[in-house]
Formats: structure tokens, sequence, C-alpha cells
């Protein structure tokens, strides 16, 4: 008998660089993100993408951070003796079984937006699990100034999670759902998720449709979010990394508040494009991290030049 739809749950993902052979790798490097809701693995062939996994996060880190190990190096013949350097950032950074270091998020998603986005991004937007940060970097990734909210679930992907759930609607369809009103309904007034939830369902009980609880929710997390940039100030580039900039509703809500553009996939298209990457926000933290790996590995002479790996 089957389950219990959850439509909570983010679906788990993979990718593999097909172009590269890792035994031939001079430097292979790895970053784990392990996040409160979900964990990613970024694997490194001399700073080059190889492959990604990203899981669910479960009940302990260390366990989380190898299970997305296995998932990004499914298929390859790699296993952690194989890498250089190793680096774990996020909430559970510290308990990554065969890290050699820890980076804090902030760090590593500054790094991975760099990345991901190009040179001339200079504000970063980190929506992640339980908290929103945001980042001013400079043209190598680095950080300059930031601010974090961590005081709530309800402006985060835990908060989009327990929506979805309520409304039975898959948590990667909220965003496009939330769009469609023809007009946005006044955002719900609640800054706690779990007074959120209940007013939602007054909503619903008074005869609201899930578009329309979803617009008014997903308008009140932009509202927070926006207030948080406005803090510390928004220069172009603008670019969202995590989970929630996978929801269009909310980005394209925050965008329009600040009168800014969000930064387009056009950089990393011609960068990437041709080896077939899938552009994911999510696996920026996890991104940045490998970077830094690669960049210990070759100073404390953590590499592999000139040798086959087998």
């Amino acid at each position: 008998m089957p389950g219990k739809p959850e439509f909570w749950r983010w679906p788990e993902s993979r990718w593999r660089n097909p172009e590269i052979d890792w035994t031939k790798g001079g430097v292979i490097t790895c970053g784990i993100d392990v996040g409160s809701i979900s964990t990613e693995c970024v694997i490194m062939i001399d700073g080059e993408l190889y492959s990604y996994g990203s899981v669910r996060t479960g009940s302990g880190s260390s366990d989380s951070a190898v299970k997305a190990f296995h998932k990004a190096a499914l298929h390859t013949g790699l296993t952690p003796e194989n890498i250089d350097f190793t680096v774990g950032t996020g909430y559970g950074r510290v308990n990554v079984p065969f890290g050699n270091r820890a980076i804090t998020e902030i760090a590593c998603h500054a790094r991975g937006a760099n990345w991901m986005y190009g040179p001339r991004v200079r504000t970063v937007l980190d929506m992640g699990g339980q908290d929103c940060k945001v980042i001013k970097i400079d043209e190598k990734g680095k950080v300059i100034a930031f601010l974090m909210n961590d005081k709530c679930a309800a402006g985060t992907g835990r908060g989009m999670e327990v929506f979805a759930d309520l409304l039975l609607i898959p948590v990667q369809e909220v965003g496009e759902t939330s769009l469609k009103v023809e007009e946005d309904p006044p955002p719900v007034n609640s800054t706690c998720v779990v007074f959120a939830k209940s007013e939602a369902t007054k909503l619903l009980r008074a005869g609201w449709t899930k578009e329309k609880v979803l617009a008014a929710y997903c308008s009140s997390m932009a509202q927070r979010v926006v207030s948080l940039i406005e803090r510390i100030g928004v220069e172009e580039d603008f670019a969202v990394t995590g989970g929630i900039a996978k929801n269009r509703g909310v980005v394209k809500r925050v965008t329009k508040k600040l009168g800014i553009e969000a930064c387009d996939t056009k950089w990393h298209d011609e960068k990437y494009a041709s080896k077939g990457f899938p552009f994911d926000t999510q696996i920026a933290g996890a991104a940045g991290a490998a970077l830094f790996a690669k960049t210990l590995a070759e100073k404390e002479g953590r590499t592999n030049e000139g040798k086959l790996r087998i």
C-alpha cells in the first residue's frame, strides 16, 4: 500500500560531467554543505565541476554528509580516500567525517555565487532552510559584509515546506502556483510559521483559493527578505542562492519590491552549458566549499599532479 505523499519534500538529485576522467585529475576536491533541510556534495576536478549530489538531511549530520557524497560519487568509483581535500560547510559543517576543514556557509555561498553567476555579482541573497542571509562580496567572491535573520522559519525553506504540506501542493510547485492570481492579496500578518499556518487555514475556510493563500504567504516572505536586504543595501549584480531561489513566486516579488533584476544564467550558460550542467542554485554553498578546498589542497601540497589515479 503506497505511503502518504510527502508534498514538503524536495526531490533528491545528482549530476556528473561525462567529459571529465577523475583518474587523471591533478587536484580532486570536495565540498559538502550540510543544511537543515538538504545536504549537497560537490566534487571538483582541478577546479571544474565533476559531479554533485543533493539529498534530504537526516537526523545526523555525519550520516547526511556520507549519503550526499555517495550520491555524488555514484557509479564513478570515487571514494573519500581519493579526495585530496574536503571542506564542510552549513550548520553541520564540523560533523563531516572525512572533512579536512570547516568554513562558514556565508563564505562558501559568497564564493559559490561568484563561481555560479560570475565576477560582477556584488550582493548575494542566500535563502536557506532555517535562515536568510544577505552577503556583500567583491569580484573574487570574498565577503565584505553580511546580515542574517535566523529568528523564525516563516521566511525560509522550512516555512515553505509547511505550506506545501498544508495545501497538498509539491513544494517545488509552490512558487509558480502563487503567481496564478490576477493581483496579490494582502500578505499574511503572522511572522511565525506556526501562526501563519493557522491564519492560512482560516483563510481557506473563508473561501480563499490555494493560489491566493500561497500568494499572500510568498508576498509576506518577500517583504521580510526585502526588509533585511534594505538594512545592508543592495548593489548590482544581485544573485540568489539556496533552495528557495527555485521559488519564482518569492524571487519575483523580492526583485519587484527592490526594483532590481536578479542575475540570469547567461554567464553560467556561456561557461558551462556545453557540458550539460543543469543550473542548480542549491549547490552554491557546496561549490564554494569545493573551491576553497582546491586552494587549501594546493597550499598544503595535497595534490596528485602528473600521476594517474588508480
